[in-house]
C-alpha cells in the first residue's frame, strides 16, 4: 500500500470534510467485476459519500481498481472530490502500483486545474484549463460515470482523465430503456451512450437511483458490471 498515497488522501479528506460530524450520507457504495477482451481481469470497490450540508456539501467518491494485466497485477486508488450536485471536480488523486506505477494530484486554481505527476520518467507539472462543467473520468475506472447521470440528450461536458493527462468533450445521447440481467436479478435500466469529440463510445447502464450498472467501453474492450447487486 502507497503511503504517500494515504497520508495526501488523510490530508484531503480532513480538508474538505473539516468541520462536519458524522451525519454523511453513503450515495453509492459496491463492486464492479471487470473484464478485459472478455477474459475476468479485476474488481473495483468503491463508495461515494456526501458528508456535509449548505456551504460543507460536497461529494467525495474513493475506489479501488485491481486490475490482472499482461504485464502483471495493477493497483490503482483514487480520490475525487467533486461539488454537487452535479459532480463537477474540485481536487482528485489517484495512485497506481505494478505496471506503470504512476501519482497524480490536481486541484482546481480558478480557471486551470494545476496538476502534480510522479512515475518512473520523474515529476512533473503540468495545468488544465477548467471549465465550469468538468468532470474526471478516469481510465478504467467505472464509478466515475456516476457524475454524468444526468446529463440531458445532448449535452456536452468537459472531461479531464488525469494519468493520461487527456482532455476532451463527452456527449450524451438519448436514453433508452432495458432490463438487464445482474446475476438471478432482472433490473430495469436507462442505457445512455457517451460519445467524445475523437468518436470513442462509453455505454452506461443505470438504475432508477442514478446508480452505476454497467459499463462498456469498446475501445478499451472493458466491461464493468455491479456484483453487490446480484440476489
Amino acid at each position: 500500500m502507497n503511503v504517500r498515497f494515504l497520508i495526501a488522501t488523510t490530508a484531503l479528506l480532513a480538508a474538505g470534510t473539516s468541520g462536519l460530524t458524522a451525519q454523511g450520507v453513503v450515495v453509492d457504495e459496491g463492486t464492479f467485476a471487470i473484464r478485459l477482451a472478455g477474459a475476468a481481469a479485476g474488481t473495483e470497490d468503491f463508495v461515494i459519500r456526501r458528508p456535509g450540508v449548505g456551504r460543507e456539501d460536497a461529494l467525495f467518491a474513493n475506489g479501488v481498481v485491481a486490475l490482472n494485466l499482461p504485464e502483471g497485477r495493477q493497483e490503482m486508488r483514487s480520490l475525487l472530490h467533486a461539488a454537487p450536485p452535479n459532480g463537477v471536480a474540485v481536487r482528485y488523486q489517484v495512485s497506481t502500483t505494478g505496471p506503470g506505477a504512476i501519482e497524480v494530484q490536481v486541484a482546481r486554481s480558478n480557471r486551470r486545474y494545476l496538476a502534480t505527476i510522479r512515475s518512473e520518467q520523474g515529476a512533473e507539472d503540468r495545468e488544465f484549463q477548467a471549465h465550469a462543467d468538468t468532470r474526471v473520468l478516469e481510465r478504467h475506472v467505472a464509478h466515475h460515470f456516476y457524475f454524468l447521470r444526468d446529463l440531458r440528450p445532448g449535452r456536452s461536458v468537459h472531461v479531464l482523465e488525469p494519468r493520461t493527462r487527456a482532455q476532451s468533450l463527452i456527449t450524451a445521447g438519448e436514453p433508452t430503456q432495458e432490463t438487464i440481467r445482474l446475476g438471478v436479478n432482472e433490473i430495469r435500466a436507462r442505457r445512455i451512450e457517451f460519445t467524445t469529440d475523437s468518436g470513442e463510445s462509453r455505454l452506461v447502464w443505470y438504475d432508477r437511483q442514478g446508480r452505476v450498472l454497467r459499463v462498456w467501453i469498446p475501445a478499451l474492450e472493458l466491461l464493468a458490471e455491479r456484483t453487490d447487486l446480484v440476489g
